[in-house]
């Protein structure tokens, strides 16, 4: 496997991304529910409950990634790389069963009539909260295009999206300030439904990804890349999969049959040594084949 000194810090810098998650988190649901509860805001209890299935998706990818740095043995030759979307796809459950939850929750408010009667209190708690999450969306962004990290970028963007949240939120708690009761109730029930989008969504990620899915726009864009090596006559075939930090690629090609051992080797080192430039940490399988037809 290549660098894997490299994957090994990129893994952890993705975790410390992770980690400052998981305090922000615990951070805002802790204040959010309290300061709820004591100013009657169903939409930031609800919002604090949202940040709750944060912490355990945020829990989840730390301990996954923890479990990547192992290094590789005799059952898992390519690694555990893919220990942190196993973590992703059990946190979607917890998720899914945390929105259904305050669905219901905000049904029985509607149902008994019991309105929220929150403060400015609470509308202060909320824009905090929002500005927050989208200083911590922006710096995970920033850290999983560095190291690579498509499950980082994914938490980033559930950041981006917890902010959204706040922002809902916000709406609903300065709708009842202004006369608007119900706007509060609406608020958290809209909340639980995102919440159940988001868990569906990294569920249906995560479990292409297991299933060895690849997105076919990038397979097509590597492929590309591939035919305009010097050399490379024609792309039979190409497959590719990754495993969170790195992608594997296997590709075969035609070239001059004519060519010696060590001019062959030089295409396929152009060929690894292109894609990992393009594509950052990517472990590419060359197979070379003579072709029919004269090159150009």
């Amino acid at each position: 496997m290549p660098h894997d000194e490299t994957l090994s810090l990129n893994v952890k810098k993705a975790r410390s991304g992770a980690l400052l998650s998981i305090i922000t988190y615990i951070f805002l649901t802790a204040v959010k529910i309290i300061v709820g509860y004591i100013d009657s805001s169903h939409a930031l209890i609800a919002d604090g409950l949202n940040n709750f299935t944060d912490v355990i998706g945020s829990l989840a990818l730390f301990i996954g990634l923890t479990i990547a740095l192992v290094p590789r043995d005799k059952n898992h030759t390519y690694g555990h790389y893919r220990a942190e979307l196993i973590a992703a796809l059990i946190a979607s459950f917890i998720m899914f069963a945390v929105g259904i939850q305050v669905i219901i929750q905000a049904i029985g408010k509607v149902t008994s009539k019991t309105y929220a009667e929150p403060s400015l209190l609470s509308l202060y708690v909320s824009i905090g909260s929002m500005v927050i999450m989208l200083v911590v969306a922006l710096y995970n962004y920033r850290l999983a295009k560095s190291v690579n990290s498509v499950a980082l970028k994914a938490a980033s963007f559930d950041n981006f999206q917890d902010g959204l949240v706040s922002l809902g939120a916000t709406v609903g708690i300065i709708g009842v300030l202004i006369g608007i009761e119900t706007l509060d109730t609406i608020a958290s029930f809209v909340i639980g439904i995102v919440i159940i989008y988001t868990s569906v969504m990294i569920f249906k990620e995560t479990a292409t990804t297991l299933t060895d899915g690849f997105d076919s726009k990038l397979l097509k864009q590597m492929r590309e890349l591939v035919e305009d090596v010097e050399g490379v006559i024609n792309v039979v075939d190409m497959k590719g999969r990754s495993h969170g930090f790195i992608y594997f690629i296997d590709v075969t090609v035609t070239i001059n049959p004519h060519l010696n051992v060590v001019e062959g080797h030089k295409i396929t080192e152009d060929i690894e040594n292109m894609m990992r430039a393009e594509f950052g940490d990517t472990e590419t399988i060359v197979h070379l084949e003579p072709s029919l037809k004269k090159p150009l």
